[in-house]
């Protein structure tokens, strides 16, 4: 059944949540129109579409909810309604194993809620679960205290774990179950913590050595010692040698080919004979030795430069074992050196007549390169120191953490046992539920197609129409209707149909007697003696007298079948906002000054435009006199109801207030309206509580009207008019 109704954030629900809890089998709540009665019944209809409401279940096992309220009578007064399926009395043997399988069910149903209970408890945070959680959290302070006795010598065994109680403890069971490291003291541990966790800078990577081979064998290319010049055995060729002019002319013979024949330098004009041994003088192999001079510059150059970044890349390295200052020094002369030998190789280019001597490099390469290696030496020796520490951390960690669990190993011990012990049963539980879970919905399964055996849509019709004919609603009955017996219509004593025809009380009334034998029904072949929860809102909104008191003995019917175990029904909700059905369906003779244990009571009103709900040790309308004073003083009053609450008044105030003699007060009245008021007074020792026909007759404006005048006399003859002329005044 429902424990819980959480209300808030919808309709007239605003602000801190509205709280049913406590709920039994039985829930009456008393308001007034628009105190927020529906909302309520709407929450439990549909929960899922009030996203900020919650419903909570018993053993969170929810169980159908049937909710009549203005959106039951508008979705089933139709002109066909649904048929209402029942058990049928055909087979004796199928209905037996139905009542069984039935027993057999709710028998696995209190099965799997007692084992839930004893995982979970009552609201889903408790039981086993909650063990294992109160003693996880027990274990991971003892754990903690570990920790902040230790933490001061061994921080960095703890690294990762000194900001979360749950790691560390967790942790400390881990090396409880597997550390097998050597027990060592205290003080050796804390001597060797001091040295070991001491700050370690991290590896480092080594340095590059300088590769500079490849420039070096350029310095001894032969092209560089050779004098490029012409072909020796042409005719102009004794006079350039001559003159030591090959590189002149060179220079000159793009500008003679330009000048059409004319010497660029004298500007005379030469035959053919010398054009033609000017060409041959600088024939295809002088050619070639100038592009392997412009070769070897270019490559020469980029070499060069790649030996520069080598070094760049050595000097920046981050490393406080390098003497960068000497090897920026020699880095400076190898830029030098390679700056030089660039102009030189590019004096050959422009000069190919000419000898070079290219300065060596590989003395100051060498240079370079020792210093890079004595710093990888030292970097060297300081990664192997910096492997045997991470190597002795770790073993001293497991040490540390190996004394630690041993210094804990009583509570380690009672930690194991009790956690074994929660965690198997918390398993066994967990796996007795799911169990018994298949089990209940094999035999459910099971119990559907019996149903389905001797379901029948028939009784309903028999069972309204015979309630309807011994109330005196003989003009109009229910019938299945013509085009399927799965159906139901409204016909007249005619046949026609009577939907459209019906008063505003005759359409209530069949639709709630439709509700009503819809909790022990279904609209479907199977589902009819599943478990159930039935919530009323408002049934006698515009009924009579006749009708409300068949309302409320109906509705009575259902709480003797709420509290007995075996019934499909395990829970009913009463809301109204009339005083005298709310008073007549919740009275109970049996019933003492406070609730009994199997019903609560709950008063919805507003304040401050927000609805708000307040539970009651007893029958609250039981005192609520202001509640009747208003009902009078309301111009618009029932004249259904004005008889029963002006006798509700009287019976307050004279009898249980001011415990006056009623025989005395009647004596002070005659004629009819002696009549009246004994009558008033009779109905408080009987008329209330039993079904006389006379005490519910309606009565007219009229005769309303001559019982508020005797009311009014009799607080005048007893000398309380003063009361009730203060209770009667208009409020605010």
């Amino acid at each position: 059944m429902i424990e819980q109704i959480s209300i808030s954030n919808v309709a007239s629900y605003a602000g801190m949540p509205a709280v049913l809890s406590g709920l039994r089998p039985i829930n009456f709540i008393f308001g007034s129109n628009g105190s927020g009665k529906t909302t309520i019944s709407r929450i439990v209809a549909r929960p899922e579409n009030f996203p900020g409401c919650r419903v909570s279940w018993e053993g969170q096992n929810p169980l159908e909810c049937l909710v009549y309220n203005r959106d039951f009578i508008v979705e089933n007064f139709t002109s066909r309604m649904r048929g209402i399926f029942t058990l049928g009395h055909e087979d004796a043997d199928i209905l037996k194993s139905i009542d069984d399988l039935k027993k057999e069910i709710d028998d696995l149903s209190n099965a799997i809620r007692q084992r839930k209970h004893v995982l979970e408890g009552s609201d889903g945070k408790g039981g086993k679960k909650k063990d294992l959680a109160d003693l996880n959290a027990t274990f991971q302070d003892s754990c903690w205290k570990s920790k902040v006795r230790h933490e001061g010598d061994f921080r960095e065994a703890f690294r990762g774990l000194l900001n979360s109680r749950a790691n560390f403890a967790q942790r400390m069971y881990k090396e409880f179950e597997e550390n097998q490291a050597q027990l060592k003291p205290l003080e050796d541990l804390v001597e060797r913590a001091s040295t070991v966790f001491a700050e370690v800078k991290a590896r480092e990577e080594p340095i590059a050595e300088i590769s500079a081979s490849d420039v070096m064998l350029m310095e001894n290319a032969p092209i560089l010692d050779r004098r490029v010049v012409g072909k020796e055995d042409v005719s102009i060729a004794d006079m350039i040698k001559r003159l030591g002019n090959s590189d002149w002319v060179k220079q000159g013979l793009g500008y003679f080919h330009k000048s059409g024949d004319h010497c660029p330098f004298c500007q005379q004009q030469t035959d053919h004979q010398f054009r033609h041994s000017l060409e041959e003088y600088f024939d295809e192999t002088y050619q070639q030795d100038i592009d392997s001079i412009a070769t070897l510059a270019r490559t020469y150059a980029e070499y060069s430069e790649s030996v520069m970044r080598q070094v760049d890349r050595a000097i920046s390295a981050t490393t406080n074992y390098l003497d960068r200052a000497s090897l920026e020094l020699r880095a400076e002369v190898l830029g030098t050196k390679f700056n030089l030998n660039n102009q030189h190789i590019e004096k050959k280019r422009t000069e190919p007549s000419s000898r070079i001597e290219l300065d060596a490099v590989g003395t100051t390469v060498d240079e370079i390169n020792a210093i890079i290696s004595d710093a990888n030496q030292k970097i060297a020796s300081h990664n192997a120191l910096i492997d045997n520490i991470v190597a002795e951390r770790e073993a001293l960690t497991s040490e540390v953490w190996r004394y630690v669990v041993d210094e804990a190993s009583i509570m380690l011990n009672d930690h194991k046992t009790v956690l074994q012990a929660t965690r198997n049963a918390i398993n066994g539980l967990s796996r007795g539920i799911e169990e018994k879970e298949e089990e209940r919905r094999s035999k459910e399964v099971r119990l559907r197609e019996l149903e389905r055996q001797v379901t029948s849509v028939q009784p309903t019709v028999n069972a309204i129409n015979g309630l309807l004919d011994s109330f005196g609603f003989r003009n109009f009955k229910l019938a299945t209707a013509r085009e399927s017996d799965r159906f139901y219509t409204v016909i007249r004593s005619d046949g026609s149909e009577a939907g459209d025809t019906l008063s505003e009380g005759e359409k209530t009334f069949i639709v709630f007697l439709y509700f009503f034998y819809l909790i022990d029904g279904s609209v479907t072949e199977s589902g009819i003696t599943t478990n159930r929860v039935v919530v009323i809102d408002d049934p006698v909104s515009s009924l009579d007298s006749d009708v409300l008191f068949i309302v409320s003995s109906l509705i009575k019917k259902l709480f003797l079948k709420a509290q007995d175990a075996t019934s499909t029904l395990k829970q009913v909700f009463v809301l109204t906002h009339n005083i005298y059905f709310h008073k007549e369906v919740s009275f109970d003779p049996k019933r003492s000054a406070d609730k009994r244990n199997f019903e609560t009571f709950w008063v919805v009103r507003k304040k401050e435009d927000s609805s708000i709900i307040e539970g009651h040790p007893r029958n609250p309308i039981r005192t609520s006199y202001e509640m009747l004073w208003e009902e009078v003083r309301n111009e618009q009053r029932s004249t259904l109801t004005i008889q029963n609450t002006l006798r509700r008044i009287v019976e307050n105030y004279f009898t249980i207030l001011g415990n006056m003699d009623k025989d005395e007060i009647v004596a002070r009245f005659s004629g009819h309206d002696q009549q009246i008021c004994n009558s008033l007074f009779s109905w408080i020792n009987d008329g209330s509580h039993n079904a006389h026909e006379d005490l519910y007759v309606a009565c007219d404006a009229t005769t309303a009207q001559r019982f508020l005048s005797v009311f009014r006399s009799i607080f005048e003859v007893t000398g309380h008019l003063a009361h009730y002329e203060m209770m009667i005044a208009p409020r605010a």
